[in-house]
Order: structure tokens, then sequence, then C-alpha cells
């Protein structure tokens, strides 16, 4: 049996998984987020930890053989998290959705220049990525800044607390702006840079590598039989893409969680021009590009919430039938946004209401937002050449038949469901079984384990009728972002 964790933004979700891919059991926790001033974004690491170990008793407690063979995390990236030298937390996570470094992200990308951190990275700063984030502190609490004795990711800290090891693996790590991706090693000019130092970072890790074991008094506190191996793990995205399989060469993913992805795996390392995508690294060796939209179904979750105040998603999408033909257009950029504007400053907007606009055509709006959203980084992927035409989709948002129907449209690709939307968890597990050696790879493991059971075919007539407002929908970042800056 192997547990997959998936360390979310606003819960962690657990499964355990037989050696032959049944998913057993799966458990969630959750845990607080704060916005301690307008655009920041924090988390205290101890109740990722808690909530870990909570969701792990849950998980095996009504099971009869509590023995477990391996443990895989894939957990929220970019958030920095800082130990002193007695390993206490120095001060909250700043999460990925954090918007504080904008100065320092200014900083990177036109004093130390887009094309040094290209070099330095494959990679251009963004205001969520890690690096920004350790200048802010630097600059602003210089006192916290002094004590760093260790620095790493959410799932680090994770894997840090079960086994004692200090380490990460090539996928989280290149969200950081602190690893050259190509080469896989940490860049000496960015820690120069950031002021920091080799011995302060993590030893880097394929993510199915084994980096150590459930330290024995933990296993006997959770009730867990057996020796524990935890394997390296890897950002959210990368290990959802294993656990929908999207692996070797030409696969691509949607992520519908809180935040929205595009996710394209690649054998080989490669850039676009403007650094509008990321150039990561793959949970299964390889590499990657990925687009990132930093509100995805968290904005269907605000409209509902905050603004219609109804827990119905289900019902108030019954009534939505113009499909192609809405003249409200939605602005998903309610925490800013990364791929491909990388702007934290612009917000969210509704645009083209009239006094016959409903609740259902603002809502519809806020769907296809996102779509747009998405295509928006599919744009740039077609533009260097890579051909599309299928895609994986997972994520919170994948649950709603019409916003599945809308984006399959909107994007014109052909949408394979699969059998279990665990995404990153799943992936944590089959990492897991990898690093165990119950499987020889991670592309042979994910393509044996991940089952597709439903294709939603793009619609000629719909495509074209979203072509049109898709051409719409790109004049309007560009007319609007001087309103923030």
């Amino acid at each position: 049996m192997f547990i997959g964790i998936d360390l979310g933004t606003s819960a962690v979700k657990l499964l355990a998984m037989s050696n032959e891919g049944k998913i057993l059991k799966t458990v969630s926790v959750e845990y607080p987020i704060s916005f301690p001033k307008s655009g920041w974004s924090e988390q205290n690491p101890e109740d990722w930890y808690e909530g870990t170990k909570k969701g792990i008793s849950l998980l095996l407690e009504d099971m009869t053989d509590k023995t477990v063979d391996g443990i895989g995390v894939g957990g929220q990236m970019h958030g920095l998290v800082i130990l002193d030298k007695d390993d206490n937390v120095i001060r909250p996570a700043i999460l990925w959705n954090d918007g504080r470094t904008t100065e320092e992200t200014d900083y990177l990308n036109n004093v130390i220049g887009k094309d040094k951190l290209s070099e330095y990275t494959g990679n251009i700063a963004f205001a969520g990525f890690t690096a920004p984030k350790v200048l802010w502190v630097k600059n602003n609490e210089p006192e916290n800044f002094d004590k760093i004795c260790k620095l790493m990711l959410p799932k680090d800290y994770i894997v840090y607390r079960l086994t004692g090891s200090y380490v990460s693996d090539y996928s989280d790590a290149s969200g950081m702006l602190l690893m050259d991706v190509k080469n896989k090693r940490w860049s000496k000019e960015m820690l120069e840079i950031c002021g920091i130092s080799h011995i302060q970072m993590p030893e880097l890790h394929e993510s199915f590598d084994v980096v150590g074991e459930v330290k024995s008094e933990i296993a006997l506190e959770l009730g867990i039989s057996g020796t524990l191996k935890v394997v390296a793990g890897a950002g959210d995205n990368a290990a959802a893409a294993v656990g929908t399989g999207t692996v070797g060469s030409g696969g691509c993913n949607l992520s519908l969680g809180t935040s929205g992805t595009l996710f394209i795996s690649n054998d080989k390392f490669s850039v676009d021009d403007k650094n509008s995508l990321h150039s990561f690294a793959h949970a299964d060796g390889g590499y990657h590009l990925m687009g990132c939209m930093l509100s995805a179904a968290s904005c269907n979750k605000w409209f509902m919430d905050q603004i219609l105040k109804d827990s119905d998603y289900k019902g108030n999408q019954v009534g939505i039938t113009k499909l192609g033909e809405n003249n409200v257009f939605f602005l998903p950029y309610l925490m800013g946004e990364r791929s491909p504007h990388n702007d934290p400053l612009v917000r969210a907007g509704f645009l083209g209401m009239s006094m016959d606009t409903t609740r259902q055509d603002m809502l519809q709006a806020v769907l296809e937002g996102v779509a747009f959203g998405l295509r928006d980084s599919l744009e740039v992927a077609r533009s260097l050449g890579i051909k599309i035409e299928v895609s994986n989709i997972c994520g919170g948002g994948n649950k709603s038949p019409l916003w599945r129907r809308i984006i399959a449209n909107v994007m014109n690709l052909r949408l394979e469901i699969q059998e279990n939307d665990e995404g990153p968890a799943l992936g944590g597990a089959i990492l897991a079984a990898v690093g165990c050696g119950q499987y020889t790879d991670v592309i042979t493991a994910s393509k044996s384990l991940v089952k597709v059971v439903e294709t939603i075919e793009p619609e000629a007539e719909l495509v074209a009728k979203y072509e049109e407002k898709y051409q719409q929908f790109k004049k309007l970042y560009p007319t609007i972002k001087g309103l923030y800056q």
C-alpha cells in the first residue's frame, strides 16, 4: 500500500493506493489561510504538518492491515518556509498566490534583467516565485532573514518533519527561481543575488528518489507498521500530471484547482522567447512547460460564495444555455495574474453588462473567463510549434460537466477524463510506488495505472463561436492593465 499526499492551499488531501493502482480510501483535512494585508497570503506550516498527521490517521483508522510501503507528497509550489538553527519556523509561510513582491520582482526582471534570469534559471521573475519572497524578507524583515538556517518549499517541510531529511525535488525547486532548471542544480548566481548560500538550500533529487523513512516515533504515533519509505515528491502540478498520465513527450494536462494550469510534458528542455510560460523539470525525470493563472476554480467559488451567497453550485449552472453567445466578459484576475501577463497588480472585472444581464450570464462569464485565461497560455505553446489536440483535465472545477464543455470548445481540445480525479495525491502515490520498486519508472507506472473513462469532443459550431469571443477577450487585458499600475 502507498500513501499519496496533496498539500493544497485550503486542505491536505490524502489517499491510500494498492500496488495495482486501486484507490482504497481518501480523506481531507482543512486548515486556515490568512490575508494579513491586501494581496498577501500566508499559512502556518505547523497546520500543514498536523493536518497531514491527522489525515494519515484517518486514512488508516478502519484498515486491519496498516502496513504502508511508501509515501509521496505533491504540494503547493513556490511558498517560502524558513527555519532557524533550532528548526523553528521563523515566520508564517508566504504562499504562491501572495502578491507583495512587486518591487522585488521588478528589481529582478528590470535591474538584474530578464535575459540574465533566463540564462541562470530558464525563467523570469514572477511575483509568486520564491526568490522574490526571499528578497522581500531580506528587504523588509532583516531580523528574520538573518536567522535563516534552512529554506524550503511547503511539501519539503512535510518530508523534513516526517523523516528529518532536508531535501527537495527538481520539479518543485524549478519554481523557486533559484535553480538552473536545464542542468538541474542550484544556480550560484541566483543564490548570490538573493544573499543566501548552498548550505541553506535542500539537497536536490528526482521526484521518485527515496530520501528517507518515517521516523519510528511518528510511525508509532500514527499506528503505521512496516518500514515506511518517503520519496522526494513533486510540485502539485507535476504530481497531478503523473496522476493523470501526462508523462513523456507531448502530454497535456489542464488543472482547474484554486489556480489553473496548462501543463505540457516533454523530454527536452525548452523556453519561449518571452518566458511567458514556465520552463520546469517534470516528476517523470524530463521537463515541462507550464502556464499558470492565479485564480481558476477560486473565481467560481468567489462568485458563488461572496457575491451570490449561494452554495448550490450545480443548480446555478443549470440555467446557463447561451454558450458562445454571452455578451458579458469576466477577467479572472482576482489575485493579479501570472501567465502570460506577469502582472500582480491587475484585478478582475466584468465587462459588457447591460440592463438585461442575468446572474446566469455573469456566472457563465466567470466560467468562460477562466477558460479564456487558460487559452492565453495555450496560444503561447502553439506559437512555439507545439501541436496539442488532446488534454487530460483534473481539479475541483473538473466536476462540472458544463465547465468541461466550455473549456473543450474555447480551447478546441478533446478532453480525456480519468477514472480517478485525485490529481496530485494519486501522483504522489505513484511516485512512491516507483521509489519502492513496484514499477521501473514513472512513465510506465503512470501509463499503467491511469485509466480514461470519458472523452469530451469539441463541437465545430461552438468552437467557431468561442473563437470570435476569444478574439474579443484578448483585447481586454491590454485595454485595462494601465488602470492598476
